[in-house]
């Protein structure tokens, strides 16, 4: 594994057990890595929703539980701790089978599982100023409360009298550890829109977002 000096200068916080960092670093796809790597992305994953939560609460008094939900579901969701992984360079120290570049969600899980074993090395509160200040930008980026495209999707056809959007599985494949989806999704006599993804939300959402940016045309 590559010299981790970098990447601990790039999250502002020094391990003191380096074997938390290079477990969080090291995907379950390699050979008698066992499990530690999901752990950690299970821990992660519930550190960071806590950590982002309470920034919310803290910084936007004046919103509703709804819209303070909506923000959490964006700020947690793998595609935003994909964005975080690059622009922390956390590919460049990941460990994978083969010389690859890592799929987004790997790198999302492995977000997940940098920040457990910061938390785990350095407490709640070291783990605070890496998540605040890697997430702050996207925090920042969309200060009303943001839709998905799905919600908005479904607004809009609720707005012109329609049924609701129907979406549907086309295909999954690829490995377990990098799943791939095509999923469908059809409004009355519109023609269908695709979208694919790591997960079959992003699907989802990536063919609700094609849809709408026809319809908007």
């Amino acid at each position: 594994m590559k010299d981790l000096n970098p990447l601990e200068e790039k999250i502002g916080y020094q391990f003191k057990d380096q074997t938390l960092l290079k477990s969080a670093l090291t995907h379950s796809s390699v050979r008698h890595s066992g499990n530690v790597f999901e752990r950690l992305e299970f821990l992660g994953d519930r550190v960071l929703g806590v950590l982002i939560a309470e920034y919310l609460y803290k910084n936007f008094p004046k919103e509703s539980e709804g819209d303070l939900a909506k923000r959490l579901a964006v700020l947690v969701s793998k595609e935003t701790c994909n964005k975080v992984g690059h622009l922390i360079a956390l590919s460049d120290f990941l460990k994978l089978i083969g010389d690859r570049s890592p799929h987004s969600s790997v790198l999302a899980d492995a977000v997940e599982a940098l920040i457990a074993a910061l938390y785990l090395d350095g407490g709640l509160d070291e783990c605070r100023k890496f998540v605040i200040r890697c997430w702050k930008v996207f925090i920042e980026k969309n200060m009303i409360p943001p839709k998905d495209a799905k919600t908005t999707l479904q607004e809009w056809a609720q707005a012109k009298g329609l049924p609701i959007p129907v979406y549907k599985l086309i295909e999954s494949s690829g490995p377990d550890h990098e799943p791939l989806f095509k999923v469908e999704v059809t409004i009355m006599n519109k023609p269908p829109y695709y979208g694919i993804g790591s997960s079959k939300r992003i699907a989802e959402q990536a063919a609700a977002s094609d849809l709408l940016t026809s319809l908007i045309k």
